[in-house]
């Protein structure tokens, strides 16, 4: 069975000084590309320029890297720095610590 790409025209643009130019918008849209700011793999394939959103974060990690994220780790990291943790010797103490704060002691 042959592979079939889909491709739809979004119109013609015209190269700007400095070799540049613009996405147009409905384009941004369906890519759900910011408007500046974006990555892009360039390639030529064909005798065409293909342009490829590329993500230095993988999209499904970037909340790993929100600024409220980073805050908490960077809070994670100084509590082990100072000792503020608790180890457990397996996972029902864990979770039992978990449910009502409190460790069965040996």
């Amino acid at each position: 069975m042959p592979n079939f790409v889909q491709k739809k025209s979004f119109g013609i643009v015209q190269m700007k000084k400095k070799a540049a130019l613009t996405i147009p918008k409905e384009v941004r849209q369906v890519l759900r590309l910011a408007d500046e700011g974006e990555i892009f793999e360039m390639s030529i394939e064909n005798g065409k320029i293909i342009l490829e959103p590329k993500a230095l974060i993988p999209k499904d990690q970037e909340w790993y890297w929100t600024e409220g994220w980073q805050a908490a780790e960077r809070e994670a990291d100084e509590d082990i720095k100072a000792g503020r943790y608790t180890t457990f010797d397996n996972p029902t103490d864990a979770i039992k610590y978990l449910k009502d704060g409190k460790r069965d002691e040996d």
